[in-house]
């Protein structure tokens, strides 16, 4: 008999097309670590269903009728929900890119990211660690750009290394013990970065340093 994996993810994806609920449900159950407790066609049933399931990931579109995904993550941050929320996008030009990550989705990717990307997008969220497609940080660039912004620092040497391991999804844990120093340097790096980046989270400061070549 086969052992369950040590922990187990579980999710709720909010979409409003059944092909695509259908699609991601049959892809996570397929594999052990993770369990699908339910899906909403729109931001507001997601709500409900999130208050009441308490997932460890939200899969959210953001476009849907009857209710939108930014509306619906700011709803959760709100009431303080614990679940991490994960926006899955067709389009990476949609201009509500932004406006998700800064409602408080934890990172965003679009539909077509592989099978294992997503999986491993989805691990680092339940885990709270920011995840940006590169794709879709590109498309950030005009709104990104703030007049703080434009008149901000250039990072160090040591605040650049932070900044491209916090875009591959690493800890502060995981950066303290890859660069030799204690997670509280590694806090105070991180509060320089967004103060020279006019950025208010890690996922802003990871577009913004796609925007400005600071990331490849």
């Amino acid at each position: 008999m086969a052992e369950e994996p040590a922990r187990v993810i579980t999710l709720v994806v909010v979409d409003d097309h059944p092909v695509v609920r259908d699609g991601l449900r049959g892809m996570f159950d397929s594999a052990p670590d993770f369990r699908v407790l339910g899906e909403a066609s729109n931001g507001v049933e997601g709500v409900e269903m999130v208050g009441r399931l308490d997932p460890d990931v939200v899969l959210m579109d953001l476009r849907m009728p009857g209710g939108g995904g930014v509306a619906a993550i700011a709803e959760l941050a709100g009431r303080g929900a614990r679940s991490k929320v994960l926006v899955l996008t067709t389009y990476d030009t949609d201009s509500d890119t932004l406006p998700a990550i800064e409602a408080g989705a934890t990172g965003y990717l679009l539909k077509d990211a592989p099978r294992d990307e997503l999986f491993t997008a989805v691990r680092a969220a339940a885990d709270g660690r920011t995840v940006l497609s590169p794709a879709v940080a590109s498309r950030l660039i005009s709104r990104v750009r703030t007049p703080a912004a434009a008149g901000s620092e250039a990072l160090s040497g040591r605040e650049r290394e932070v900044l491209e391991l916090v875009a591959k999804g690493t800890s502060n844990r995981e950066i303290a013990a890859e660069l030799f120093i204690s997670e509280a340097t590694v806090k105070t790096h991180l509060t320089h970065i967004f103060a020279k980046l006019g950025a208010k989270d890690r996922a802003a400061a990871v577009a913004i340093g796609y925007d400005r070549g600071i990331l490849g």
